[in-house]
């Protein structure tokens, strides 16, 4: 299994790559919510829960893209070549946004798997990119597609600037940026990506998914409440925003739900989380029927 500071080597070994561009990565899934923990934690300020989950193992980085620099292809040229330089190769059927390298045991169970999204396919309307539900591909190309996140409507509102500093892989010491999503798009893409996985026993039966709604509202600052309630108006009629109602009304909104189920099966669980706090909070950014 990969480590957090294998991770966080890797990811550091990127921004130096491409320190000379002008691409500022967005770092979601496990690992952006570790950074974001992490972040919070330092400051010691407060937030909306007390009762913090243990950060989950994970081995992805999932690597945002602003939709400008997908457009404007020529930006990413940065990326492409430092993906290449670090050693990544594609992973077959999913060239151009998925790549893996091996880690420091050299093994596919060591391996750091890079993935590629960005935000929704509506994004690229209008423009010279091609895109479907699968991939979002610049033109003209330079070897770097992406994955389109419809559900992240928000993903480029009310993100954090999280400083990154560790070792390089060389050992040289280097400080960086990374932005992390606000919790309101976080949210959205976790509870989607629950749905997907919750009779999936290859994916855990979605048991890190739930953790991670857990984790992302325990984390979440008093400002970026406050910002996340002006989210929910902005966003109200988006179709997703609805379905995501809708999904918290039959996953979490009770304790005998199928989604709190799963985060008490999770192995991070701990029986002195805030669950009815969690509960309220979700219910109140996502009600069903809203629109």
């Amino acid at each position: 299994m990969i480590a957090i500071a294998d991770l966080q080597t890797s990811l550091l070994d990127l921004t130096y790559e491409i320190k000379d561009s002008n691409i500022k990565p967005i770092i979601g899934g496990g690992f952006g919510i570790y950074l974001k923990t992490e972040h919070i934690r330092r400051l010691g300020v407060r937030t909306l829960l007390k009762e913090w989950p243990e950060p989950r193992s994970t081995n992805d980085l999932d690597l945002f893209l602003r939709a400008e620099l997908l457009i404007k292809s020529a930006n990413l040229k940065p990326l492409a070549k430092a993906i290449a330089a670090l050693g990544y190769r594609f992973v077959p059927g999913a060239e151009k946004y998925q790549f893996v390298k091996a880690g420091p045991g050299g093994d596919s169970p060591g391996s750091v798997k890079l993935d590629i999204l960005t935000g929704p396919q509506k994004l690229f309307r209008s423009t010279s990119v091609k895109v479907d539900a699968r991939r979002v591909r610049p033109y003209p190309s330079v070897g770097i597609h992406a994955h389109p996140v419809d559900e992240a409507v928000s993903l480029e509102d009310g993100l954090l600037s999280v400083p990154l500093k560790g070792k390089l892989s060389s050992g040289d010491p280097w400080e960086s940026e990374v932005f992390v999503p606000h919790p309101y798009t976080f949210l959205m893409m976790k509870l989607f990506a629950f749905k997907d996985r919750l009779n999936d026993p290859n994916k855990d039966f979605g048991r890190y998914h739930a953790l991670d709604l857990y984790s992302i509202l325990a984390t979440t600052l008093e400002e970026e409440w406050r910002y996340a309630l002006v989210l929910k108006a902005q966003y109200a009629a988006q179709p997703y925003v609805i379905e995501a109602g809708t999904l918290v009304s039959e996953y979490f909104s009770a304790p005998d739900r199928p989604g709190m189920i799963r985060l008490k099966e999770s192995a991070y669980y701990r029986h002195t989380f805030q669950l009815d706090e969690f509960i309220s909070a979700l219910q109140e950014l996502f009600p069903r029927g809203s629109a």
